[in-house]
């Protein structure tokens, strides 16, 4: 069985930074695709970044190139997400994701994963 344990909710000034984790069991994500998507009020879920099994390949949506960085720690079993320069458009719950059953290439031809972390809330203030 997959668990992803995400922490509670946080909030940041804009321009600020913030590093969300996520705990995976079940699965080693050194082995597998992640991802972490998120979805503002109103609107659908967005690939924000997806990271390959190989680490060799990763993807970021425009609206935070440069700003987010996603990586992962074999050790710990957890994979992150770096966000600096946030900004209230940036506003959204964040889920992670690890389904041993997409690739890389899937998570960008928009496949949805079966198994999401619970969400972080992340709040920017202007």
């Amino acid at each position: 069985q997959v668990q992803l344990v995400e922490p509670g909710g946080r909030s940041v000034q804009a321009g600020g930074p913030l590093r969300l984790s996520c705990a995976v069991s079940g699965r080693s994500v050194s082995n597998y695709a992640t991802a972490w998507f998120r979805q503002a009020p109103r609107k659908e879920h967005e690939l924000v970044a997806a990271l390959s099994s190989t680490a060799r390949m990763i993807f970021y949506a425009d609206s935070v190139k440069g700003r987010f960085t996603i990586s992962r720690d074999g050790a710990k079993n957890t994979i992150y997400l770096q966000m600096n320069s946030l900004k209230p458009e940036d506003t959204a719950g964040y889920y992670c994701a690890v389904d041993p059953y997409l690739t890389y290439r899937d998570y960008l031809r928009g496949s949805r994963p079966g198994y999401w972390g619970q969400g972080t809330q992340v709040t920017v203030s202007s």
